[in-house]
This record gives structure tokens, sequence and C-alpha cells, in this order.
């Protein structure tokens, strides 16, 4: 998989309510594979292309197959689309659930930069998931609340040595999420600044929440690294 994909969350993929995801067709290794091919053509046009913009019609001219098979393996246009959602999310989930022998600083870098290098690549996807697509889309909405919980988990983790915490702590870093998030919309509207300087900022942003954290309940303290010195 491409590291352009890569970015955040270990669980995700358990977060996602099993009905968010379009039913998967039995078969042959063929139509695994053929769906798989249809889902990686999906993620490409749907980098950049709005949903809205991109018709059946469109889809099936770009892919070179007829529109009734976009249909037999996904039953819509919002079904073909929750499953590029959902598929790339699962590159994120693969990439925050590796390099966890990585000291917590720098998996933390690494996490962010993935996040952000997801949102650069796959613009129009990050905008309908933090969004939660166009009116109330319960199972945008449910994906994008997986992300949350899981990215919530990763920092915990890597803070304070387990994933589930108390009410404060994690009402401290989904808040921080939540303002990465639309730091994050701006930013791919306006790249002022560059990724690393992003990354950079976002993280100290966290020392911040972590120390509020702190203060509120000092059984989670802030990790060394969050700690301002004197």
């Amino acid at each position: 998989m491409s590291q352009e994909r890569d970015a955040v969350l270990p669980e995700a993929r358990h977060s996602v309510p099993a009905e968010t995801t379009p039913p998967r067709p039995r078969g042959t290794e063929r139509s695994v594979a053929r769906r798989a091919e249809l889902i990686a053509i999906g993620r490409r046009l749907f980098a950049d292309i709005s949903y809205d913009a991109l018709s059946m019609d469109d889809i099936a001219r770009h892919a070179g197959v007829a529109k009734g098979l976009i249909y037999y393996y996904f039953r819509s246009k919002r079904g073909y689309y929750l499953a590029i959602v959902e598929d790339s999310l699962e590159d994120l989930v693969a990439f925050a659930g590796s390099g966890r022998e990585l000291p917590p600083v720098d998996r933390l870098h690494r996490t962010i930069e993935g996040y952000l290098r997801y949102a650069e690549h796959n613009q129009a996807a990050f905008r309908t998931i933090v969004s939660g697509g166009v009116g109330f889309d319960a199972q945008v909405h449910a994906i994008r609340d997986g992300v949350r919980e899981a990215i919530v988990a990763t920092i915990a983790e890597g803070a304070y040595g387990r994933a589930t915490v108390a009410p404060a702590a994690r009402m401290g870093l989904l808040s921080w999420v939540c303002g990465v998030e639309g730091a994050t919309l701006d930013w791919i509207d306006r790249p002022e600044l560059s990724r690393d300087t992003m990354r950079d900022l976002l993280v100290r942003t966290l020392g911040g929440a972590l120390r509020a954290v702190e203060e509120l309940d000092p059984s989670y303290p802030a990790p060394a690294p969050a700690r301002r010195e004197g």
C-alpha cells in the first residue's frame, strides 16, 4: 500500500458498526479480486473529486466496466463510496497499529504525519469523513466516530500506557482530536504551512491538552515530553 494513504488509528475497523459496511459478495477469488480492483479505482477517483461530482456513468467509464457491475458488487453509488472510505481507513489502521517498537514521542510524530498525509492525498474523502457527509449520514458519522475513538486510544496508550482512560482524560484527548480535524481541514484548503510544520504544531498543542488533563485529574500526569521546563 502506498504511504500516501497512511495515517492513524489502532482498532478503528472494530469501532465502526458492522452494518456500515455493504455486504461483501461471496464467490470466487476472481470476484474478490474484481471487487478490490473496483475499490482501488474508486480510491483514485474520489481522492480529490467530491461524491456529488461523480455519477455512476462517470465511474463506470473511468473503470472501463459496465455500470451494472458496480451495482452488483456494491448495490449503489453510496455503497460503493462507503466501501472505498472504509478500505482507505483500513490502511490507516494498519499503519497506526505498526511502529509499536518506537518510543512514544516518535510514534506520535509518525501517527500525526500519517494522518496529515491521508488528508492531503485523499481530500474529498477526508472532508466527507470529518463533515459527516451530506446532511445527516449515520454511516459516515459512525466511521468518523470510530476514527476519533481510535486516535484517542492511540494517544492514550502512548501517554498513559493504556488505551482506556477516565472521562476527563478521554475528553481532553477527544477535544484535541476534534481540533486537529478542523485545523487539518483548513490546512488542506490553505496549505500555507509545510506538512512538517503542521505536524510539529499539532504535537505541541497535544502537550497543552495533556497538561490540562493532569490539572483536572492528577492521576493522569502528563508524560515528560509534554512538561514545560522551569
